[in-house]
């Protein structure tokens, strides 16, 4: 570890990615969830978007040895997988009942349950945020802290229900088709990351196409209709939240406006928004290529163009008996929206971020 008392630099060997399965039996069917690390360590739940799995969701943390190892030295990561999502996954039965978005946060308790964990971090991209934040809402002194990318708040609206419905139906009746596919890749990715007639597109976008010709349809499409289903504004569930909550939003998210109206809702004490230029909904974990570069300036100042994440090591005042192992930077988020979470006065940001050079490439 650094000699510095303002960043934290772990050097260690990468660790092994290979998790652990687990299929859990709940009372709403069967749960599969990978498990990395030590599970005698602090506990961070993730659940993935439309479609995805934790492998195609969340990429950038799996396969970058700087980030998985970081994260592995404070946490054991519980990845859950929506049902029928995992890979290799069956299509469930017919007349398997259909799951709503409160089964889904239901669920994820007994997962807890099943494993003895008492309160988690939490992190969630999209659809996966909702039923997550939705967790949080239910449950409140389970859940330590939110990490939501492009997080969704209100019921759908008439434009989101119609897409959605369009997608539904070529879902039930096509399976994961050309066109359905590329409607999901516009959701996950920006144009730039998409590639054009001149420009390829990225690796990721490549190694996401491939992953999701091995979904089933039938499975996504359950999975569709309960988020399209969801009635619940839960916009007055977040303002009883006292947990500590980031929100990353892309610039081109098809869910910007969502999340900024999400972070408007939240304790502006306990919650932070991370805006990021020339990005889609998942830019943080799908290896988005269009992301911006960090801009500092000599005062120490992050401007909403991020890039870099950097862990430090702080107190979490939200929980008074939690103190978080693994957490950001408070540094001034300036932008357009005038939202700012005050810096640790002995940060040196410039410095850690010098520091740091190439690591927060791992998750975009």
């Amino acid at each position: 570890m650094g000699d510095s008392s303002d960043s934290v630099s772990i050097d260690m060997e990468t660790p092994s990615l290979s998790g652990k399965e687990y299929v859990i039996e709940t009372y709403y069917g069967h749960v599969s969830v990978s498990v990395y690390g030590d599970q005698d360590k602090p506990a961070l739940v993730t659940y993935p978007d439309l479609a995805l799995n934790h492998i195609s969701c969340f990429q950038g943390l799996l396969f970058c040895p700087e980030a998985c190892s970081l994260l592995l030295h404070n946490f054991c990561i519980y990845h859950i997988s929506p049902p029928g999502h995992e890979l290799g996954a069956a299509t469930i039965r017919p007349e398997d009942p259909l799951l709503s978005v409160d089964d889904l946060a239901d669920q994820i308790a007994e997962v807890l349950n099943y494993f003895g964990l008492d309160a988690v971090m939490c992190m969630g991209v999209t659809a996966g945020a909702y039923i997550l934040t939705l967790f949080a809402i239910k449950y409140r002194q389970r859940v330590l802290g939110l990490i939501l990318i492009s997080p969704l708040c209100n019921a759908p609206s008439w434009t989101e229900w119609l897409y959605n419905k369009v997608l539904s139906n070529l879902l039930y009746y096509y399976g994961m088709c050309g066109v359905v596919k590329e409607l999901l890749l516009k959701r996950y990715f920006s144009k730039e990351a998409r590639g054009s007639a001149q420009v390829p597109e990225s690796d990721a976008v490549q190694a996401c196409k491939r992953l999701l010709d091995e979904r089933q349809g039938l499975n996504v499409w359950r999975f569709l209709e309960a988020i399209n289903g969801r009635r619940q504004d839960i916009s007055n569930g977040l303002r009883k939240l006292f947990c500590c909550s980031l929100i990353f939003v892309g610039e081109n998210s098809p869910f910007h406006f969502e999340s900024l109206e999400m972070t408007s809702e939240l304790d502006r004490r306990y919650s932070a928004l991370v805006e990021v230029c020339i990005t889609g909904s998942g830019m943080w974990v799908n290896g988005d290529r269009g992301a911006a570069p960090c801009h500092v300036n000599t005062n120490g100042v992050l401007s909403h163009r991020i890039r870099y994440v950097q862990a430090t090591k702080v107190k979490c005042e939200s929980k008074k008996y939690f103190e978080s192992n693994l957490h950001f930077p408070r540094a001034p988020l300036t932008g357009k929206h005038g939202l700012e979470v005050k810096t640790n006065k002995n940060t040196n940001i410039s410095r850690s971020l010098k520091d740091m050079n190439g690591w927060g490439e791992c998750f975009l």
